[in-house]
């Protein structure tokens, strides 16, 4: 009689547990991204847009991005790595809550009006794979075609020390280069990887834009990072709404 008693607080207890956790993570998927933290601190910016819009993390607030640096008359990696983007950004272009971020590296000469030219560029034109298996994007539209619509790729400027601040201390996607001890005026990140950044303004992956695995990884991250949900109500006590 006793061993049944016990079997019966056991089992209510296992039951109560399983409710508990249930009420409290129902909505959080753990299974859907594996990514680790890289940086969880990423600094404040305040850049303008292609449309000449103020950009800052109010744009980026619960959204998944990634983020880049290029500029407009690079005519050697960033072509390469901008056809890729284009992969990213025609997988999850109506997606509300994903957004790219392409940061030019030269502020100082790529304009707001440089920035929407080289979004057309990069939205209007086909894509086309090479026989190597990269990607490239042929032009041939005509001038007076209609504006391509596009709701969730920024081409951003502003300041270049917030700009490569961002860079290195932020997205961690600095060549690595020692020019950093330079003048501000005579630097130049020249970088290839882009970095994803999760709801909560955290750093979850780097990735080579110029190497197909890796930009098949990153298209398959973006789709878990999505797929993360925490509801802040459900912690209680002032916990943290960022999982950490």
């Amino acid at each position: 009689m006793k061993k049944q008693k016990w079997w019966i607080y056991i089992i209510f207890f296992i039951v109560l547990l399983g409710g508990f956790y249930l009420a409290i993570f129902r909505d959080h998927q753990f299974s859907d991204s594996k990514l680790a933290v890289i940086n969880a601190s990423i600094p404040a910016f305040n850049f303008t847009t292609q449309d000449g819009k103020l950009f800052t993390p109010k744009n980026t607030a619960n959204k998944v991005y990634v983020a880049e640096y290029f500029f407009t008359t690079c005519k050697g990696i960033c072509p390469k790595m901008n056809a890729n983007m284009r992969r990213v950004y025609d997988t999850y272009k109506d997606v509300n809550d994903f957004l790219i971020v392409s940061h030019t590296c030269m502020p100082e000469t790529d304009s707001t009006p440089l920035l929407k030219a080289y979004e057309q560029k990069m939205l209007s034109g086909t894509l086309q794979k090479n026989d190597d298996g990269s990607y490239k994007i042929i032009n041939n539209s005509s001038q007076n075609a209609a504006p391509t619509q596009n709701t969730n790729w920024y081409f951003v400027t502003g300041d270049k020390a917030e700009l490569y601040k961002l860079a290195r201390q932020g997205y961690m996607i600095d060549n690595g280069k020692p020019d950093s001890t330079q003048r501000m005026e005579d630097q130049f990140i020249h970088t290839q990887f882009f970095a994803v950044v999760d709801r909560y303004g955290r750093v979850r992956g780097i990735y080579d834009g110029l190497k197909e695995d890796e930009v098949q990884k990153l298209i398959v991250d973006i789709k878990g990072l999505l797929r993360e949900k925490v509801d802040p109500s459900r912690f209680l006590n002032g916990f943290s709404s960022s999982p950490n």
